[in-house]
């Protein structure tokens, strides 16, 4: 059955309807918490201004993992919560998430051992929930696994295990998911406003941004899980108020799979600026990142710094025979941290924690900062919980720890692109026998088929051409100048499917464009 805008917006004008959680936000933790609470029974909302993961969620490492980077930092809380949640996520979401192997090189003596050590603790840590042991590798074993590394100087390496995952796959689940568990999760409403009684919110305005049409919404419990964009609600409430997050940027470069030759991934343990650098397989290419970059200002769609392009690729020479150059580069993607706001003016956003805060204004308003994607599920578990003791609703026990994800599959076979979609895979196969149009794919280059172009509209709720290529399928991420080419067709289904005009479909063509030129290298500057 079709998942029809129509029917969640009529809910949203049923001024009957009191909502009990109220959620501003659709990226990894706003979807947490929704699907937290709507498993608990709770009346759901949520509410994304753009379209699910849009922002930080989408533009990730691809990584579901403890975070080795934080046990070096001796943030061991951290580590075992988000190693354990590696753990559920993989359970729960197999179709999505999969059993990485990564390799340390080391190019001193000292480091192997120290590596060792440590990842063995790292072992220790994920307990039950361990995806594999850590073990000290010789120098040969490193050049068989990675024979495009540099291997002047190698000594040794150090192998470990971790999850790779598909980030904005795991969102539109998640909004799946909480359909399913009767909540109403609705992209491209932005909150304009805050409603009050003697102090405290009882609700917001929400605008369609596709009508213009603005709805006044109850509610007992507002959850603020705007990412960078906290600051900008927490104003809505207390004008003034002083920032509570610090952006910080990260860049990946998209190459060709034969830049490691593998499906082992790299990690470099320590950059330049002290940092670690990865370079993952995914979707058939290669994802290296990620940068630190302090901002100022953000928007929801960053672009890459030349400092930042030009760091990845001069790191990467250091490690790899084969050197990227830019003209290898097929995508570029930034993304944005929502770090807390550092007390010092020298703090270091690289040494600022990623462990969540949950903050309750005087209004009554929950805002959740922090974080990362693999330990979304216990931000929501934490912030329902919260919302239950702040707003007075009934307790109820959290139910996420073992709920199957939408799309879950107990066995995946791992091979065809579509193994992303789990169960719904047979019915897009299915869609490719009504029409043998569908059944073409989109571009040479990219697997992708017109099967799914009209499945993510009538059952994954894409409402644009981007919502598409960029986050239904992972188009502008693996190729962008393919995605550019495959633009115009998809605006001609995109607009059949929603029953959109010729002008709209022009528009969205334009629109699309000009977001992913952002995404090729030659448009930035050198």
């Amino acid at each position: 059955m079709q998942i029809k805008r129509e029917d969640q917006l009529l809910q949203l004008a049923d001024t009957g309807i009191i909502w009990d959680l109220i959620i501003a936000g659709g990226g990894a933790t706003g979807l947490g918490v929704a699907v937290d609470a709507a498993s608990r029974g709770f009346k759901t909302l949520l509410l994304e201004q753009s379209d699910f993961s849009k922002g930080t969620s989408s533009r990730s490492t691809k990584l579901v993992h403890g975070g080795v980077r934080y046990l070096a930092q001796g943030n061991f809380g951290l580590v075992k919560e988000a190693l354990r949640e590696r753990g559920l996520l993989i359970q729960n979401a197999p179709h999505l998430v999969r059993n990485e192997s990564f390799i340390i090189p080391n190019y001193n003596w000292g480091g192997g051992l120290f590596y060792a050590i440590g990842l063995k603790f790292y072992d220790l840590l994920a307990g039950k929930l361990s995806f594999g042991h850590s073990a000290y590798i010789s120098r040969s074993e490193v050049i068989r696994r990675l024979p495009n590394i540099k291997q002047e100087g190698l000594v040794s390496g150090v192998l470990y295990h971790d999850g790779q995952f598909d980030d904005s796959r795991l969102a539109v689940n998640l909004a799946q998911t909480c359909l399913e568990q009767g909540g109403v999760a609705l992209n491209y409403t932005r909150i304009t406003g805050l409603v009050k009684e003697n102090s405290q919110i009882k609700g917001v305005i929400a605008k369609d941004m596709e009508t213009g049409i603005s709805y006044t919404v109850k509610g007992r419990s507002i959850i603020n899980a705007t990412g960078v964009f906290v600051d900008e609600l927490l104003r809505l409430d207390q004008p003034g108020s002083k920032p509570i997050v610090r952006p910080s940027q990260g860049i990946h470069l998209v190459l060709d799979k034969s830049f490691l030759g593998t499906k082992d991934a790299l990690m470099i343990p320590k950059t330049e600026d002290g940092r670690v650098l990865f370079a993952v397989p995914w979707h058939d290419k290669i994802v290296i990142g990620t940068t630190d970059t302090p901002l100022d200002e953000h928007t929801l769609e960053p672009v890459a710094l030349e400092e930042e392009i030009e760091f990845i690729l001069r790191t990467a020479a250091m490690y790899l025979k084969r050197a990227p150059e830019r003209k290898d580069v097929l995508s570029v993607f930034a993304g944005l941290r929502p770090l807390a706001a550092p007390q010092t003016a020298n703090a270091k956003t690289k040494e600022i924690s990623r462990s969540h805060k949950l903050i309750v204004s005087d209004s009554g308003m929950i805002t959740i900062t922090g974080g990362k994607w693999t330990t979304y599920r216990q931000m929501g578990e934490d912030t329902v919980d919260r919302a239950i003791r702040t707003a007075a609703l009934p307790h109820r026990n959290c139910k996420t720890k073992n709920m199957r994800i939408h799309g879950y599959q107990e066995r995946v076979n791992g091979t065809g692109h579509l193994f992303v979609y789990g169960q719904d895979a047979d019915a897009i196969r299915a869609l490719k026998l009504e029409n043998a149009i569908w059944e073409k794919p989109l571009h040479p280059r990219l697997p992708y088929t017109a099967a799914e172009v009209i499945w993510a509209v009538r059952q994954e709720m894409a409402r644009t051409v981007e919502d598409v290529l960029a986050r239904r399928t992972r188009s502008l991420f693996l190729d962008a100048r393919a995605a550019m080419e495959m633009a115009p067709g998809v605006a001609r289904m995109v607009a059949e499917e929603l029953k959109r005009d010729d002008a709209w479909e022009k528009e969205q063509v334009v629109s699309f464009l000009k977001v992913a030129a952002g995404y090729l290298l030659e448009q930035i500057k050198k």
